[in-house]
């Protein structure tokens, strides 16, 4: 979905050309895997981070071609919105100082962020929405200008009939409304990342990150309002699951963004069958090349956002790889925060990957997808189940059992004791003082009942560099 696209609309005829090489290189891909094609060696870290750009009163700026220009930074990348961007950190082997060369070349970026937008009197912030976010801002006018934006949405409305995007978010305040395009989905920026395995390795690696995944989004909240509404403590989930909803009717089990349907088997390819017989195409653009370069499979699987996502990409020598990308991780507070979350997912997914009985044989399906979202929901205490009937809240769960496995973890990997005290000390100051990001706002608005004041607290303290836990209200 990165890339841009051609052609300015779509055939019957188009539609049928790229699902009958969709389903070649599905087939391709699945032979592949059982011959042992794909790359068996190596983890290899990375991530996406989202931002927004805001004026001097703390508004979204639709300006982020403008801005890119001025950049002039290939880790940096427009988004669906004309007030948001991406940047990219270069893939890291896991081991070693790998966490802290992420961090070095994240904060270097940023740093580069921020001086471009100052001379355009703007700002660069990482949150998961947008605090002073208005309805008004998510207009067709604020989408950017590429053809694949604009095809996702014609596409999205043709599956729904015309009808147009219900909001229906019940949490600690309600939340209902009506668009009549995507751009609902702008309003949620994540900090999405990826860890690629050894091919024999993806398929309890997935597993892993999907059961991982409730803790994870309770440790890393911080998208609380919109529309000057409190909602969720992950208000994202809600939010993009329902801004992009295309199904049909009575069929949620085939929602595009989605917890997803069940864990994987054996072989890890079997979702990319998934995707083939269960989802509609969207962007039916034929793209030349080889079979093997599986550019049909990929852009077909990236108008899917399961919240654990399985990706297939390509090695230096091109030979293919599978990775996993986390998608549950809201952008912000701070970039020690999100290093600091993703080396915690690092550690804790390595250890269950690796037990002796998958965890996945001890915590079923269902309870996993609910975990996530009452996680997603209820933030640090939301009440969790965990392996063979456990339960604890999700703040209980990570200091006694997934703190001290993340630690281990990381060992196991290699990665540099002095990265490990750093990232994961920071984890636990948080959760010690209880203080996340979406508890950091809740207080905030609960003192001062502002939201610029909210976000200019918020940006200024980011801006320190500080990890959120030493935040003062």
């Amino acid at each position: 979905m990165g890339k841009e696209i051609g052609g300015d609309a779509f055939t019957a005829d188009d539609f049928v050309r790229f699902g009958r090489r969709l389903a070649v290189e599905t087939r391709h891909a699945r032979a592949a895997y059982a011959r042992g094609d794909f790359a068996n060696t190596g983890t290899v870290a990375g991530f996406e981070l989202e931002a927004w750009l805001v004026d001097d009163e703390f508004f979204p700026v639709p300006r982020n071609m403008a801005f890119l220009a001025r950049m002039n930074n290939p880790l940096v990348v427009p988004e669906l919105s004309r007030f948001n961007v991406e940047l990219n950190g270069t893939p890291q082997r896991l081991f070693g100082t790998a966490l802290s060369r992420l961090e070095g070349e994240l904060t270097a970026t940023w740093q580069q962020c921020l001086r471009v937008a100052r001379d355009d009197a703007a700002a660069l912030i990482a949150i998961g929405i947008l605090p002073t976010l208005r309805e008004s801002d998510l207009s067709p006018a604020s989408m950017s200008p590429y053809r694949r934006y604009a095809m996702l949405n014609e596409q999205i409305l043709t599956l729904r009939g015309g009808r147009p995007l219900t909001l229906d978010i019940v949490g600690i305040d309600s939340l209902s409304t009506t668009h009549t395009d995507v751009m609902l989905e702008a309003a949620t920026t994540s900090f999405q990342v990826h860890l690629q395995t050894p091919a024999s390795a993806a398929a309890r690696t997935y597993n892993a990150s999907m059961i991982l995944a409730a803790p994870l989004v309770a440790l890393a909240a911080n998208s609380p309002f919109l529309f000057e509404r409190a909602l969720w403590h992950e208000t994202r989930v809600p939010l993009f699951e329902q801004a992009v909803d295309c199904c049909d009717p009575g069929h949620p089990e085939h929602l595009r963004v989605t917890f997803g349907s069940g864990y994987l088997g054996a072989d890890p390819t079997a979702c990319f069958a998934e995707n083939l017989s269960s989802y509609a195409v969207l962007l039916p653009f034929e793209v030349p090349g080889p079979v093997g370069s599986y550019a049909h499979l990929r852009l077909h699987n990236g108008t899917i956002w399961r919240w654990n996502r399985l990706l297939i990409g390509f090695d230096d020598s091109g030979a293919p790889h599978l990775r996993v990308e986390q998608r549950v991780m809201p952008a912000g507070p701070s970039i020690i925060d999100m290093i600091a979350n993703a080396a915690f997912y690092y550690g804790v997914v390595h250890m269950l990957a690796s037990q002796t009985v998958a965890p996945e044989a001890r915590i079923p399906f269902a309870v996993a997808r609910d975990n996530f979202y009452r996680a997603a929901r209820y933030g640090l205490q939301a009440p969790l189940v965990w392996f063979d009937g456990q339960r604890a809240t999700a703040a209980e769960l990570l200091a006694r059992e997934l703190l001290p496995m993340a630690r281990v973890g990381l060992a196991q990997l290699d990665l540099a004791a002095g990265d490990v005290e750093r990232y994961l000390g920071v984890i636990a100051a948080r959760l010690q003082s209880g203080q996340n990001g979406a508890n950091w706002q809740l207080a905030h608005y609960a003192k001062y009942h502002d939201f610029f004041r909210l976000t200019a607290d918020y940006l200024a303290h980011q801006r320190r560099l500080m990890p959120v836990h030493e935040w003062p209200i």
